[in-house]
C-alpha cells in the first residue's frame, strides 16, 4: 500500500484563512450520518414485502425490540405475527446442532412458504433450507440442505453447490464437474443429466468474466419435466489472473475473462434436457453470443439460476428466446421445438446504436395461446410496448404511446388481455424518475394509472395478480405502504415509516435540484447535501459524487433513504455534495440515453460542470473555485477523466476501483455502449478518447487512486495502467491498494471512507484532518445492517 502523501496545502492561506484543525469529535459528528447509524432510526414502519403463494405476504417489522415477522392477508384485512419467534428460535437451534444462535427477536431468516393453516413453515437461514412444523405446544424443524461438504466424482470433498429448484419444489438442479445434475429434495438422491461437460465447455455455467458463481443458469419448464440451458464454450476465451497477498506461496486465481475486441469470446450452445429420460436436444442453430437484451450477462437479476430472454410455452412443447448480437444492435426472436430442436426465426429488430428490452427486466413475452408476441422497443425515442403476430412476425399494433418509458412489465393477463407495467416520465409535472404502476389493454386502449400519489412507487404484485403491495415515498418524504387491488382501489393500509427518531438525531432531508444540461435546454435532475448547520455566509467547497452510467445514473433510487452512501456525512465536514444524472444515463428518452454513445470518455462531465456552475450561481455558499469529485468503478473512471480533461476546474479527485481503459475490462459492457473497436490506418482507434492513461500528462490537482488487489470484476491492472502512465509523465498522485479486497473493499471499506474524508479535508478544504480517526468496526456495521427490514441486504453505495 502506497502511503498517502502528507503535504502542507496552501488552499486556506490563498483564501486568507488559517487551516482548520479537524478533531475526532468533528469526524464522529459526521459519522453519525452514515447509513449504519441513521438507517436503524428509520426502520420502523418500513415494509419490504414478499408474497406467498396464497395471496398473503410477509415482511420484517423492525422496532427497538428487534425484528417481528408479520403476515398480511389482504382478503381478511389482517396483519399478524407470522409465528411464535421464541419457539421457532429454539427449534432452529436444535435442528442446526446449535449453529443458529440468534435470539428470537433477531432471526435472520427468509420465509419460503407458510402453508397448512400456517402450521408448515419452509425457510432459508443464511443459505440453508429448513422445514418446520409449527404447533401451539412447540415447533420442530428439519434441515433440508445437505451438509456443506460432500464427496465429488473424483473422491475429494467439495462444497455443496447452490440448487435451482423446480417449480414443484421436488428437484434441485446443480452443476458438478461441469455437468448438469438434479437432486431429489425428499430423498437426497442425485442423478446426472449430462456427462460430456468438461472444463471451459460445461453446462449452465455462470461466468460472464466480470462476475461468476457456482450457480446453474437455466429455466425449468412449468411442469418440472424439462430444463432449458446451454453448454458454455470458453475454450478459446482469454484468461484473467490474480494472485493474493500471502505470507507464503500464493495460489493463482485464473478464470475466463473476455476483453473488448477479442477475436474469441464466450459463446453458448442452447440445449433442452428431458429430466426423466435424461435425453438432451440441441437446438439446430449456430452458437449464440453470451449476451442478453438488458445487461452484460445472460442472467441479469442477481447471480446464477435465472436465465433471461428465455420463455417456455405453457404446454412445454416449445421454447421461445431472443438472441442478441455481439454489439447489442440486433435482436432475433426465435421459437424452438422442444422435441426436435428445430428453430424458427419469427422476427428481428435492429437499433442504430444499442437495443434494450427494458430497465433491469426483460419486457418481451411469448404468448402462444393467442399466437402473439409482446415486444418492447425504443424505436420512437421512448420505451413502448408493441404486439406482434407469432405466426407471421408482423406488427399488429402499438400498445403504449407518448412520452415516458415502460420500464418493467410486471404481469400479462392473457384472459383479460391486460398488461400491468411500471412506467416513468408519464405524469406531467412530476419527477421523471418517479415510478408508477399502470394497466393497459393489448389493443392500446384503457391505459390507467394505478398508483396516483406524486411519489416513487415500489410495487410488488401477488402471484395471481389480484393484489399488489405499493410502498411509495420521495427522497424527502418517508415510506407509506398500502395494498391495492388490480384496479388500483385501496384495499388496506399496512404501515407508515416513522422517522421521528431520525429527525431528533439532527437529520435533515436532502435538497432535490434541477439544472440545465450541456445543451442549455434539457432538464437534469439530482440531489444536493448540505451541512445540517450550514452557514450560508461562508463559502463551501463542492464535491460531485458521480456514476456516469450509461446503464444507471449518479443519484440512484428516488425512494426515501435515510442515508445515501456517505454523501451527508461528507457534507457534515463542511462540503456541499451533489449528484446529477447527466445526459447519457438511463430512464429518460432514447436520445438522452444515447447522448455520448461511442465516446465513453465523455462520462457526463460537461453536464456535471454546467450543473455545478448553475448551482453556484443560485446558492452563493458554494465555492465553484474549489471543486472535487469522487466515484467507484465507472464513477472512478469518470473522476480521473474529469481531473485529466478539465484540470483547471476539478482540483481534487478520488477514483476507486476504476476501469480506466475499457479495453482492459470485460467485452460485453463497453461493446454495447461504445461499439466494437475499430482501428484506423494511422493506428488510432475509436477507444482512444476514453483511455485515461492517454491523458496522464494533463494532471494538475490532487488525485487519489484506490483498488482491491483481488478485484475480479475490474481487475487491478485497470488502475495500474494509469499508475504507469503517471510515473512515465513524472506526475504526483496518491495510491491505496487493499490487499486481497474485491471490487467492494469489505472490511477495508471503513478505512477507505476515512481516507476519502481526509483527502477532501486536506486538499479541497485546505484544512487538517484528525490523525487516524477510527470509524465503527466493520463487524459492528454488518451486524447493524443485518438486523434491518431487508433480510440483511442493504445498499452499500453506487
Amino acid at each position: 500500500m502506497a502511503a498517502l502523501a502528507i503535504a502542507t496545502d496552501l488552499c486556506s492561506q490563498a483564501l486568507g484563512q488559517q487551516p482548520r484543525q479537524y478533531t475526532t469529535q468533528d469526524y464522529a459528528a459526521a459519522e453519525r450520518f452514515m447509513g449504519y447509524n441513521v438507517n436503524p432510526l428509520a426502520y420502523k414502519g418500513v415494509v419490504h414485502a414478499r408474497w406467498l403463494d396464497d395471496d398473503r405476504f410477509w415482511y420484517r417489522s423492525v422496532d427497538d425490540s428487534g425484528v417481528t415477522f408479520m403476515v398480511v392477508d389482504p382478503a381478511k384485512g389482517t396483519r399478524t405475527p407470522a409465528f411464535d419467534q421464541g419457539k421457532l428460535a429454539t427449534a432452529l437451534a436444535s435442528a442446526s446442532n446449535g449453529n443458529i444462535k440468534d435470539d428470537a427477536q433477531h432471526l435472520r431468516l427468509q420465509i419460503d412458504s407458510l402453508s397448512n393453516n400456517s402450521s408448515v413453515l419452509n425457510l432459508t437461514y443464511t443459505g440453508v433450507s429448513y422445514s418446520c412444523q409449527l404447533s401451539p405446544a412447540s415447533d420442530t424443524c428439519k434441515r433440508l440442505t445437505p451438509n456443506d461438504k460432500t464427496t465429488g466424482a473424483n473422491g475429494a470433498a467439495e462444497k455443496q453447490p447452490p440448487l435451482a429448484l423446480s417449480p414443484d419444489k421436488k428437484l434441485g438442479a446443480f452443476i458438478r464437474d461441469w455437468n448438469r445434475w438434479v437432486r431429489d429434495m425428499a430423498t437426497g438422491a442425485e442423478t446426472h443429466l449430462t456427462t460430456d461437460g468438461v472444463k471451459d465447455y460445461g453446462y449452465a455455467t455462470d461466468n460472464a468474466g466480470w462476475k461468476q458463481s457456482d450457480a446453474a443458469v437455466l429455466l425449468w419448464s412449468p411442469d418440472s419435466k424439462k430444463i432449458a440451458t446451454f453448454q458454455q464454450d470458453q475454450r478459446k476465451t482469454g484468461e484473467m489472473y490474480l494472485v493474493p497477498v500471502t505470507n507464503g506461496h500464493p495460489t493463482l486465481k485464473a478464470w475466463k475473462y473476455p476483453l473488448v475486441g477479442d477475436e474469441n469470446v464466450t459463446m453458448i450452445e442452447r440445449v433442452i434436457i428431458d429430466v426423466d429420460s435424461r435425453q438432451m436436444v440441441r437446438l439446430k442453430m449456430p452458437p449464440d453470443q453470451h449476451r442478453s437484451t438488458i445487461c452484460d450477462d445472460v442472467t441479469c437479476r442477481g447471480t446464477g439460476s435465472v436465465w433471461d430472454d428465455v420463455e417456455w410455452s405453457p404446454d412445454e412443447s416449445h421454447l421461445a428466446f431472443v438472441s442478441t448480437s455481439r454489439d447489442h444492435k440486433q435482436e432475433w426472436f426465435r421459437v424452438a421445438d422442444a422435441s426436435t430442436g428445430e428453430v424458427r426465426e419469427v422476427m428481428t429488430e435492429t437499433a442504430p446504436k444499442f437495443f434494450e428490452s427494458g430497465d433491469n427486466m426483460v419486457n418481451w413475452h411469448y404468448l402462444p395461446k393467442s399466437s402473439e408476441i409482446l415486444w418492447f422497443s425504443e424505436r420512437d425515442n421512448w420505451g413502448n410496448l408493441y404486439l406482434y403476430d407469432l405466426a407471421t412476425g408482423q406488427l399488429k399494433n402499438q400498445i403504449t404511446h407518448g412520452d415516458g418509458n415502460v420500464t418493467q412489465v410486471q404481469r400479462v393477463d392473457e384472459a383479460t388481455r391486460t398488461i400491468y407495467f411500471i412506467g416513468v416520465g408519464k405524469e406531467p409535472g412530476r419527477d421523471p424518475y418517479f415510478q408508477h404502476l399502470y394497466s393497459i389493454h393489448f389493443d392500446g386502449t384503457g391505459q390507467k394509472l394505478l398508483t396516483p400519489e406524486n411519489a416513487d412507487h415500489s410495487v410488488k404484485l401477488s402471484t395471481d395478480g389480484r393484489y399488489f403491495v405499493d410502498s411509495y415515498s420521495t427522497p424527502t418524504e418517508p415510506q407509506t405502504t398500502v395494498v391495492r387491488d388490480s384496479d388500483g382501489k385501496l384495499v388496506m393500509d399496512v404501515a407508515k415509516q416513522d422517522i421521528s427518531k431520525l429527525v431528533a438525531n439532527g437529520w435533515k432531508p436532502l435538497t432535490p435540484i434541477t439544472v440545465k444540461g450541456r445543451d442549455g435546454k434539457t432538464d437534469l435532475y439530482g440531489m444536493m447535501f448540505t451541512p445540517t448547520h450550514l452557514d450560508p455566509a461562508k463559502k463551501h467547497p463542492i464535491v460531485n459524487h458521480i456514476y456516469p452510467g450509461p446503464q444507471i445514473g449518479s443519484c440512484g433510487s428516488r425512494s426515501f433513504e435515510a442515508a445515501r452512501s456517505d454523501d451527508q456525512a461528507l457534507a457534515e465536514l463542511g462540503f456541499i455534495v451533489v449528484c446529477i444524472d447527466g445526459m447519457g444515463t438511463n430512464l429518460r428518452s432514447k436520445s438522452f440515453h444515447e447522448a455520448y454513445y461511442g465516446d465513453l470518455g465523455d462520462n457526463t462531465i460537461p453536464d456535471q460542470i454546467t450543473g455545478m456552475k448553475q448551482l453556484a450561481a443560485k446558492y452563493p455558499f458554494i465555492d465553484i473555485d474549489r471543486v472535487g469529485m469522487y466515484g467507484h468503478s465507472g464513477g472512478g473512471n469518470a473522476t480521473a477523466a474529469a481531473m485529466l480533461h478539465y484540470p483547471d476546474f476539478f482540483k481534487v479527485g478520488i477514483a476507486e476501483s476504476c476501469n480506466h481503459d475499457q479495453r482492459d475490462y470485460e467485452d460485453d459492457w463497453a461493446e454495447k455502449w461504445a461499439g466494437l473497436p475499430v482501428k484506423n490506418p494511422d493506428g488510432t482507434s475509436n477507444y482512444d478518447s476514453q483511455a485515461n492513461q492517454n491523458f496522464a500528462k494533463n494532471l494538475k490537482g490532487h488525485l487519489l487512486l484506490a483498488h482491491g488487489t483481488m478485484d475480479d470484476n475490474v481487475p487491478p491492472n485497470n488502475t495500474l495502467i494509469l499508475v504507469d502512465a503517471f510515473i512515465k509523465a513524472n506526475k504526483d498522485f496518491d495510491l491505496i491498494l487493499f490487499p486481497n479486497a474485491a471490487h467492494g473493499y469489505g472490511a477495508a471499506s471503513q478505512y477507505m471512507t476515512r481516507r476519502r474524508w481526509d483527502y477532501f479535508v486536506r486538499y479541497l478544504a485546505g484544512d487538517v484532518p484528525p490523525n487516524e480517526y477510527e470509524m465503527k468496526p466493520w463487524p459492528a456495521v454488518m451486524k447493524i445492517m443485518g438486523n434491518g427490514p431487508y433480510d440483511g441486504d442493504f445498499d452499500g453505495g453506487r
